[in-house]
């Protein structure tokens, strides 16, 4: 059976102290879930993240990285700096990426490659726009999307990619899928990932759900039968609500 993961994306938020004191207030009301708990920080606060999560049940993980390893990008991280101090995991393809940095499916695609070249666990995220849902589009452009980023990898680094589906109209808009749609959605995925990679391998395969994820709705979604968790927003940024979304089902 899959476990649920639930990640927080902090997005451009949290300094420091603040990460240090979330972190802090965080690890007692979240110490004896089952579930897993990342918290996918500010460059920033990574350092500090890490040092306070030690010894907890927290992860740590980076927003986003830079295919090549090392070069003249500057302004640039790359996978190699994320894991050398100590860093697990990595959102790769967000929306806002793709929307404001120009990202696409080559270069989620590269960066995926690049995250197992440095032993890092992708969480890879792909989701459909409010134009390509009400043109019954959603499945095609999910589905292409999981199938581009996962190019070229083999059945172990599917198996240890996280995907995470967030229809880009439910992301930061208070709009949620319904638990219906969200898990008929992540089915696809889920089927195209088998039809390429096999049954075993889409069986073990984490596909979280997110957009507009928070206390009230978490419980409803993680326990449709292919949902495993989600990628959390803004109601990470919330202690004791990110926590009530960690343990749904304490």
């Amino acid at each position: 059976m899959r476990k649920k993961v639930i990640a927080g994306n902090w997005k451009m938020n949290m300094l420091p102290d603040e990460a240090i004191n979330f972190i802090q207030e965080l690890t007692p009301m979240v110490e004896k879930t089952q579930n897993e708990v990342i918290l996918c920080v500010p460059y920033t606060d990574l350092f500090y993240a890490l040092l306070n999560a030690q010894n907890t049940n927290i992860k740590i993980g980076a927003q986003n990285m830079h295919f090549e390893q090392s070069g003249a990008y500057t302004g640039e991280v790359s996978g190699k700096m994320l894991k050398a101090i100590g860093v697990e995991y990595v959102i790769i393809g967000h929306s806002e990426r793709r929307q404001y940095f120009a990202e696409n499916d080559e270069t989620v695609n590269k960066k995926v490659k690049s995250a197992f070249e440095n032993n890092l666990k992708p969480i890879v995220c792909v989701g459909e726009t409010l134009e390509q849902r009400e043109n019954g589009e959603t499945k095609e452009i999910i589905t292409s999307q999981t199938e581009k980023a996962l190019n070229g990898l083999s059945n172990e680094q599917v198996e240890n990619t996280i995907i995470a589906y967030e229809p880009i109209w439910a992301i930061g808009t208070g709009k949620t899928a319904t638990k219906e749609d969200a898990n008929d959605s992540i089915k696809a995925i889920r089927e195209k990932i088998r039809q390429i990679y096999g049954q075993n391998t889409a069986e073990r395969v984490i596909i979280q759900y997110g957009g507009s994820v928070k206390s009230s709705n978490a419980g409803e979604l993680f326990e449709m039968s292919d949902i495993d968790g989600g990628l959390v927003g803004g109601a990470s940024l919330k202690v004791e609500e990110f926590s009530k979304i960690v343990n749904y089902n304490s």
